[in-house]
């Protein structure tokens, strides 16, 4: 039977309402955060595959779709603030943070302030690296070119996420996507990855930490590991940065195994 797809709202801890939807029932729930200048709609597909077995939930952060963007400080710990209040006005138990792109180092942020809650994190196509840092110059470079025109730094950017023979419609649907967040958001959200190194928080992470990568930029497991020693990585042969938007049923497929491994060792 089809599932009902509730949207829903709550407050993150600096008075910013965060948007999201939630459909299904089953433990452990599937949280699902977009990445940078996306949306809760990128995880469309998996509220709808796997609302029969887990309650599913993807959010908007802050400055994103539809949640708000009355924030004051913005960065990696407040991301992940906005997770945490999606997850505990949800009265969710047991989860498991599933990250896109900058939803990687948000999860982590998350899973940090739900202790004894998260079975594990999950990155999609991120964690090829932890010790990687944009200095404020790149990163001041990168939010200004946004917020000057927008358009064009977008188009540039999507072009990069994907093989060159991937299906233009889908390109242009995903950058299409992304035309909802404004310039402005944009803007802040890349100021806000100055500095940020996510191997300071993975160091602090006490539950396992996984990815299912495409394989458009290489996962370094060594480098990964010598940070977080519990990583595991599924790599997708010819995929891009966005697999659950380009196989959708191979990526779903991906996101069983990894679930039903990580409620295995909790058991």
């Amino acid at each position: 039977m089809p599932q009902t797809i509730e949207r829903k709202t709550c407050t993150s801890q600096d008075g910013v309402r965060i948007a999201y939807s939630v459909t299904g029932a089953g433990q452990p729930a599937l949280v699902f955060v977009h990445g940078g200048l996306a949306n809760r709609g990128f995880w469309d597909a998996q509220l709808e595959a796997f609302a029969a077995t887990h309650r599913v939930i993807a959010l908007d952060l802050a400055g994103h779709g539809e949640s708000g963007a009355n924030r004051a400080r913005w960065g990696m710990p407040e991301f992940g603030a906005d997770v945490q209040a999606v997850v505990e006005a949800e009265r969710l138990d047991t989860v498991v943070l599933f990250g896109n792109s900058l939803g990687g180092p948000v999860a982590i942020e998350a899973a940090l302030l739900l202790l004894g809650k998260v079975l594990g994190v999950v990155g999609v196509d991120t964690f090829q690296s932890l010790d990687y840092r944009m200095e404020p110059a790149q990163a001041r470079q990168r939010a200004e070119a946004f917020r000057d025109d927008y358009a064009r730094s977008l188009k540039a950017m999507v072009k990069m996420l994907f093989h060159p023979d991937a299906d233009p419609g889908l390109m242009a649907d995903a950058e299409q996507r992304m035309t909802s967040t404004s310039p402005n958001a944009a803007y802040q959200m890349f100021l806000s990855i100055s500095g940020y190194v996510p191997a300071d928080s993975a160091r602090r992470l006490t539950v396992p930490l996984r990815a299912i990568n495409g394989d458009i930029y290489p996962t370094d497991i060594p480098a990964v590991r010598a940070v977080k020693p519990d990583f595991e990585v599924i790599v997708m042969t010819h995929m891009g940065h966005y697999p659950m938007l380009e196989r959708p049923a191979e990526f779903n497929g991906h996101v069983a195994d990894v679930v039903r491994s990580l409620a295995k060792r909790r058991d």
